[in-house]
């Protein structure tokens, strides 16, 4: 059920407010160029300056819109195990197919707090929790130990990795098993961390051209890796552009320029500068995209 492409989804904005009507066709556009599920409201939704009834709004419209046909992963982490639990119940409640909670960050727990925080969110709801490990963004690193201890909770079933490192996959395949489900996080390593065990990865570049990371990933899955690598190396300087500045602005420009929705972030982010705007430019035309 859940591997793949899945880009994890940007949040469209129109004049400072949630443009809820661009979202649903972003959700049938993705469904139609064979996305394998959707993401909404991770850090590339722009989960830091959403209020929560926008986050639970976003989580909701998604569910909504693609009824059933792909499934949802729902965005549902926070550095306050009280507040993770409301996003996880609410994702549960609106039918999502599973949460995915990022290592909490800032406050900066041991593993035995982690341990206590994922314990608390498997408990809350009766849905399956994917971790969220990004060492870049949290500042702690989960470890496999830590996260076999947690494997062996029914409902946390899986990983988006953001590490970067293709010997953490084999290290988890240890201490998880080998049907804890490994996604990537990372666009640029995606084709390597599914040779050595990975199932798909929860992409940003697929928010810009989801047909081809579909068409990488499912080669992947039949284990053509040749195929796999040609479109790699034809993604990789899109891959590269997008996230020259923070990824979410680069692929917000890169899909404005498509006519898909506008390039309007929240501050802190702001748009991106025009020598990145020409790189992405450039990598869309390479990318056979514009």
């Amino acid at each position: 059920m859940f591997k793949g492409s899945m880009p994890a989804l940007v949040t469209p904005f129109r004049n400072g407010a949630l443009d809820l009507e661009t979202l649903k066709k972003l959700v049938e556009w993705h469904i139609g160029e064979g996305s394998h599920g959707l993401v909404p409201v991770g850090t590339t939704g722009e989960s830091p300056t959403l209020s929560h009834e926008e986050h639970e709004t976003v989580i909701e419209t998604v569910v909504t819109a693609a009824a059933g046909r792909v499934p949802v992963i729902a965005g549902a982490g926070s550095n306050n195990t009280v507040e993770a639990i409301r996003f996880v119940e609410h994702a549960a409640r609106v039918g999502a197919d599973a949460a995915l909670v990022v290592t909490p960050y800032y406050n900066k727990p041991t593993q035995r707090g982690l341990i206590a925080h994922y314990t608390a969110l498997h408990d809350c709801a009766d849905i399956p929790i994917f971790i969220y490990n990004i060492p870049g963004r949290s500042v702690i690193d989960m470890t496999p130990e830590t996260m076999g201890e947690l494997a062996k909770l029914p409902r946390i079933v899986g990983v988006k990795d953001a590490t970067g490192d293709m010997a953490r996959v084999c290290d988890t395949r240890i201490t998880c098993g080998t049907d804890f489900i490994q996604m990537c996080a990372e666009d640029a390593v995606a084709h390597g961390f599914n040779a050595v065990g990975g199932v798909g990865c929860i992409s940003v570049t697929a928010n810009v051209a989801p047909k081809l990371l579909s068409q990488m990933q499912e080669a992947c899955l039949a284990g053509d890796y040749v195929t796999a690598l040609d479109l790699q190396t034809k993604l990789m300087p899109l891959h590269k552009a997008i996230f020259t500045e923070p990824g979410l602005v680069g692929a917000k420009y890169a899909m404005s320029r498509l006519g898909l929705c506008s390039d309007e972030v929240r501050l802190p982010l702001t748009g991106l500068a025009d020598e990145t705007k020409a790189m992405v430019d450039a990598a869309l035309v390479r990318a056979g995209l514009l």
